[in-house]
Parts: C-alpha cells; structure tokens; sequence
C-alpha cells in the first residue's frame, strides 16, 4: 500500500512547501538569489556539504550550510560561516517562522511536519543573514525532497549512489538514481562523483531531460598538483570522492559566480587549507582498533 501511495504523497510535498513558505513570506525569488550548491546521493552528503562549505568560507565567502540530522543540538543543521546559530539567534528565527505559520493555521489548521520546518526556516535565515553562498544537504532522494523547491541552483552535486529508503525511493539502484538526479534543473551544472555503469546512464539520461550540464568529478590521481598528499579534515580514504566532488563543486560555483559578476578568487593554497580545515563532527571519528576476541571466543 506504502509503495503505491509513494508517487501520490512525494508528488505534493513539493506544493505544500511552497504553500507553507508562501504563508511565512518566504519568496522563491529570494530563495533563488542564494546561489545554491544543492547536494544529493547516498553516501557522503554531508561530508561534501562540510568540504565545499569549508573552502568557500577560506576563500572569503560568507556561507550557509543546511544539514540533516543534527547529532547533539538542532542548532547544527543551520550555520552560518561554519558555526551553528547560536541559541538566541535560533529562537529569534524559529520563532518568526513558527508565529507566521501559525497565524496562518487559523484557517486551515495544518504546520509544517519537523523537517519541512527546520528547510523553510533554513531558507528565512540564509536570506536574512545575505549569505553568498547557500550549501544545502537533501534530506531523503532529491525529486520530492522539500529542498528541491530550489528551482535555480549554481550547481548540483550527487555523491555515490547505494540503496536507501527503498519505501520512499524505489527497490532498484535505476529507480534511487533517478531520484537523487532529481535536483539537476534546466540551465544548471550537475557534477556527480564516480558511479556504476547503470546509475550513470540514469543521471546522463536526467541531465538531457532536464537540459542540465552533467560532469564527473575526478579521482584525487587526476589533478596536476599533489592533492593525493594533501591532509582532509574530515578522515578516511572513503573521503577522497567527497572532497574532489567538493573541489569541483566550488570550482564551477566560483566560475559561474564569476560569469554573473561575482569577483573571482580561486587559490590554490586556500583549497588547501579549507580541505584540511573541514569538520563534519562525529560523522568520521577514529575509535580504538583493539581486538579482544571473536564472537565464538567470547561465548
């Protein structure tokens, strides 16, 4: 019953985020002059989110960075130049929001469910703060996520691809593709990080439906300086196509920034540092490596 439903609920999250956001005088336009790397996939979001965040605010750029899920405080999910608002800068917002919804409710009754409310609220404090640069993190797929009432982002980015939130999404790894490539706009830029065979023919096949440019981000070896050497803030090896997809990412938000007037300030060495200097808290911590005994030496 869930799986037949699927289309139907997903197919209206869409209007009713723009109805909410309408109702707390939170304007699309305004939302489409954040300049928005938009982000999606399966594994690493996050993680990419935190890199590209990390570079642009190195390269002096003031940035927004809309996260899920917050691990100690809500307040993670939104920050403002890599910190999290702070409590009384929280309140102030939640409750500008939370006030014009409810005066609003009088009518008809319905709030925002938590997510839905937190991406409007993200939205309210990115454009009352006038940050340059609006890093968002989908919550779940990319085709009916209420982030993806973003309708002009300067880049989307797709990290890899596995199974997840079959319920919502699909069963297959084509149907997952298909969703996640649904934040890729008409005259945006797209850039996925390196995919199977069957989800790159899914997102080559988005990106012409949605007359989106679609580029593959290379592998660390790939660059002609020693970025195989350089330190990430953020550890692992699994991290290595979250920051080169972070890389490219900000690469092509600064070059389009800079088509549209925007000063450009590409430097090398403040690449550097915004990759070493990256955190995404709690998501990638190194624990003890100690063995005591296998589960059939224990029992």
């Amino acid at each position: 019953m869930l799986r037949k439903k699927r289309g139907f609920f997903q197919g209206a999250n869409l209007v009713e985020t723009a109805a909410f956001m309408e109702r707390c005088n939170i304007k699309l336009d305004d939302v489409d002059k954040l300049n928005v790397i938009h982000v999606s996939g399966t594994k690493g979001k996050g993680s990419t989110c935190a890199f590209t965040e990390s570079i642009l605010r190195r390269l002096g750029y003031k940035t927004g960075f809309y996260s899920s899920p917050h691990l100690v405080q809500v307040r993670e999910r939104i920050r403002i130049n890599g910190r999290p608002l702070s409590e009384s800068a929280f309140a102030k917002y939640f409750f500008t929001v939370y006030e014009r919804l409810q005066k609003e409710a009088a009518v008809d009754g319905a709030m925002p469910a938590y997510f839905k409310f937190l991406t409007l609220m993200a939205f309210h404090v990115f454009i009352e703060e006038k940050v340059d640069v609006a890093i968002i993190e989908v919550g779940i797929g990319g085709e009916h996520d209420c982030t993806n009432i973003v309708r002009k982002p300067v880049v989307c980015g797709v990290t890899t691809l596995d199974i997840d939130h079959t319920s919502l999404l699909g069963s297959t790894i084509e149907e997952i593709a298909w969703q996640k490539a649904g934040i890729f706009k008409p005259g945006s830029v797209a850039i996925v990080a390196d995919q199977t065979e069957q989800t790159m023919r899914v997102m080559t096949s988005r990106a012409i439906e949605r007359k989106c440019q679609l580029w593959v981000a290379p592998s660390l070896e790939a660059y002609d300086w020693p970025c195989q050497e350089i330190e990430i803030g953020i550890r692992g090896k699994h991290q290595y196509c979250n920051v080169t997809l972070a890389m490219q990412l900000s690469r092509m938000w600064l070059e389009r920034m800079h088509e549209a007037g925007m000063k450009l300030c590409i430097a090398t060495k403040k690449f550097i540092r915004g990759m070493r200097l990256a955190k995404h808290h709690f998501r990638s911590n190194q624990g003890r490596k100690d063995v005591y005994g296998t589960i059939a030496t224990i029992c």
